[in-house]
């Protein structure tokens, strides 16, 4: 039964729905022009797509921890580093530095067919600026220019006005090509930007600035970098009204990251080349010194030769001699270093690294320390120092700072033991060349200083040029396993899906009303509407007609006539078992204007034409109707309120023969009393009814609405059958409920049946026309679904 009601319900849905069908297709095609409409004024999107492989010497010759390989695979060390990089890829520094390099900032658009065309890198002019980059990469500003000639050119002022508005050239300046002109943001020239192809006459063109960091947020956002767990490959993915600027945009994103890589491994060389520099200074003065000192030493004391007993306590202390320099150097250098790491001036955090001071611990230590502060200073850029990785690299650089100052320390400390000893040796020995001549011990002092001295400078310039060859041995960081490309076909907007969407638009949104209205109606319209609502017994239903078609006739093959006819059927069913004759019909409804009169004139005129004798009494005295509906024009002077009022009137002078019906006579209300109610109490109704009773086949009696006054139920008992009109689309279902099921209930109205009145056709009622009519057979047109 559920699934019966639940077809049934589905079927009335549907044909509601159908029943609007002009709307909905109308508002599908609104929907599908627009859709046009947007597919054919929308800006179109593209996509750019790169791929890049991240290098790492150093992680690829360790082997990942236990953990690492539980949690990201076998080759995912490097996962942390390559997210690092990603954050780099995506730095403000490296976007803004990519949109200055490509004038991204500054776009070109002239008026085409259907919308605004933007050049891109073929613009037929070009702009230039006088002010510097930090002021008009802050400026917003559209300038309107037309060409008059190939040398003189229009300026507009920007009034908010589009590309494809006319403006009269008396509202421009005009300027010649490569003239200045002055702005309160700067002055600035225009200049065709290809000599062979200079801008055409009358050609409008739109120069867009647009703020450099509106920009960088905006290729941010559109920016998508992917990249698989525990592989080092990253992909990159930019969405563009141009397709050639998003390759361009990726191309040069890939070279600015790998730029950034190289300043971080430059820093450590520059620092290195810096620190040599400076000793190589130092030493430089102290050996001219030593150089000087030794010259006036030769003059002062006429040495020019020593002799041969010089030479040979020379060779036995010559090894000695030997170590004492290589020690020297040594504590040198460890000076040098300790002075470095100790400075507070210094530009860099970075220490020098691989000066030679021969200890493999101490040069490991350094390298671990350049490698740590180069990561930090990376990921500052596009952090703050109180990142939680910041403070752990801080604390990793300053341990390790602590290491090798210990380390340097502790070196230094031995090395002057060990010059200490030497020096003592040096002293026994030279105190045994007594024989030795003043001169000689003199010049021998200031000949190791210079060796001393002339080995460290060699030292280091040799250093330098490792430094040196070093920097150009550095290779970029990413390397570029597909260069940027991008495919004709754009990827938004897509005609399939927007074509879709409009249609579905086009449906949803007049069925989505049509059903939210249907869903807050509360009047009734066909059967089934009354019928949920109401537990009382169904009689039938009049369809709607024209206002011109008020009565049925006798050949009459229209709707009205056959739903009347059908009435008249159900009616006779109803009353098969009465035992008087005559049948007494009383028709009422809710309120006026529900079809109470039209209702009781063409149901008399139903039953009449069948030859059965009906008396048609209009019991409504507030509100008469029923003459005019019948066409007489000749209203009586009596009617049925005189007959009630003055007892000397008899029942038969206030009945009224139907001019064309020999079949059907009328009582009308007559005068209109002051106090219609206390008049139908009067016991003149009962005789009027009984005097009647055996003359006519049908008395049809149409009443007062119950719902207004109680006029009908002081006649009730009169009645053998009473029909209740309810007006389609009229009535409200509350107040069915509230007046007609009380009355039934209650039995204040015997045998009360329900008339809908006025079902529209198509308008959730049957769609009258399938079975009646003069032509039941007519085919419907094509576009007829009720």
């Amino acid at each position: 039964m559920k699934s019966k009601t639940s077809t049934v319900d589905l079927k009335q849905t549907l044909e509601l729905f159908l029943s609007y069908w002009k709307w909905i297709l109308l508002c599908v095609i609104i929907a599908l022009v627009l859709g046009f409409t947007h597919l054919r004024y929308a800006d179109y999107e593209y996509k750019a797509n790169a791929t890049i492989k991240i290098r790492d010497e150093e992680q690829s010759q360790k082997l990942p921890s236990l953990d690492d390989v539980k949690t990201n695979g076998l080759f995912s060390g490097g996962a942390d580093k390559i997210k690092d990089e990603i954050r780099v890829i995506r730095s403000r520094e490296i976007a803004e530095n990519i949109i200055k390099k490509l004038d991204l900032n500054i776009r070109y658009f002239a008026d085409g067919k259907i919308k605004e065309k933007e050049f891109y890198k073929n613009s037929p002019i070009k702009i230039n600026f006088f002010e510097s980059d930090s002021i008009i990469d802050k400026v917003s500003k559209t300038l309107y220019i037309k060409v008059k000639s190939p040398t003189q050119y229009l300026l507009f002022k920007d009034k908010d006005q589009s590309l494809f508005d006319d403006r009269e050239d008396t509202e421009g300046t005009l300027y010649d090509f490569g003239e200045k002109v002055e702005t309160p943001y700067g002055g600035f020239y225009i200049v065709p930007n290809d000599v062979k192809n200079t801008p055409k006459k009358g050609t409008s063109i739109k120069i867009a600035i647009i703020p450099v960091r509106k920009l960088v947020n905006s290729y941010s956002r559109n920016l998508a970098i992917t990249t698989e767990k525990g592989s080092s490959v990253i992909g990159l993915e930019l969405k563009e009204t141009v397709a050639k600027r998003a390759v361009d945009y990726l191309d040069e994103l890939i070279k600015e990251y790998n730029n950034d890589v190289l300043k971080d491994k430059e820093e450590v060389v520059k620092v290195t080349s810096d620190f040599i520099t400076n000793r190589l200074q130092k030493v430089s003065k102290e050996l001219e010194e030593v150089d000087y000192t030794a010259e006036e030493l030769q003059k002062s004391r006429n040495i020019t030769s020593l002799g041969s007993q010089t030479d040979l306590n020379l060779q036995a202390n010559k090894q000695l001699e030997q170590q004492i320099v290589s020690t020297s150097i040594d504590i040198e250098k460890i000076n040098y270093l300790q002075e470095e790491i100790q400075a507070e001036d210094r530009s860099s955090d970075m220490l020098p690294a691989d000066v030679g001071i021969g200890d493999a611990s101490t040069a490991q230590m350094i390298a671990s320390h350049n490698e740590l502060v180069a990561e930090r200073n990376r990921i500052l850029k596009n952090s703050s120092p109180k990142n939680p990785v910041i403070i752990n690299l801080n604390d990793q650089i300053n341990a390790i700072k602590s290491n090798i100052e210990r380390s340097l320390s502790n070196m230094k400390q031995t090395s002057e033991l060990t010059l200490n000893n030497l020096n003592k040796e040096n002293s026994r020995i030279r105190g045994q060349l007594y024989a030795a001549p003043t001169k000689a011990r003199q010049f021998r002092d200031i000949k190791r200083q210079q060796d001393i001295k002339e080995s460290l400078y060699l030292y280091l310039l040799e250093k330098r040029e490792e430094s040196a060859i070093r920097l150009g041995m550095y290779t970029p960081n990413a390397k570029i396993i597909e260069n940027a490309y991008t495919s004709n076909m754009p990827i938004a907007p897509k005609p399939t899906i927007i074509y879709l969407a409009s249609l579905i638009l086009g449906l949803m949104i007049p069925i989505g009303i049509i059903y939210l209205i249907n869903l807050l109606d509360s009047k009734v319209y066909n059967k089934n509407d009354l019928v949920n609502i109401l537990d009382i017994p169904y009689l039938g239903d009049i369809p709607k007609t024209s206002k011109k078609q008020k009565l049925i006739k006798r050949v009459d093959y229209s709707p009205k006539a056959e739903a009347f006819r059908i009435v008249r059927s159900n009616i006779d069913f109803i009353l098969r078992n009465l035992k008087s004759q005559q049948k007494r019909i009383f028709i009422t409804s809710t309120k006026a204007q529900e079809g109470k009169s039209h209702t009781s004139t063409n149901l008399a005129s139903s039953i009449s034409f069948s030859e059965k004798s009906v008396l048609l009494v209009e019991m409504d005295i507030r509100v008469p109707k029923i003459l005019d509906y019948l066409g007489i024009e000749e209203k009586p002077k009596k009617g049925l309120s005189d007959f009630i009022a003055d007892e000397s009137i008899k029942s038969q002078e206030i009945v009224v023969k139907h001019p064309e019906n020999k079949f059907l006579d009328i009582i009308p209300s007559g005068t209109i009393p002051p106090n219609p109610s206390e008049l139908l109490m009067n016991p003149r109704v009962n005789e009027l009814f009984k005097h009647f009773e055996n003359k006519y086949d049908y008395i049809v009696a149409d009443t007062s609405a119950v719902g207004l006054v109680s006029d009908t139920l002081l006649i009730s008992e009169l009645a053998d059958l009473f029909i209740y009109v309810v007006s389609a689309d009229n009535v409200d279902k509350r107040r069915l409920v509230n007046v007609a099921q009380p009355l039934y209930d209650d039995k204040r109205l015997p045998n009360m049946t329900m008339l809908l009145n006025g079902v529209k056709p198509g308008k959730k009622g049957y769609g009258y026309g399938y079975g009646y009519g003069n032509n039941p057979t007519k085919k419907k047109k094509w576009y007829s679904f009720s």
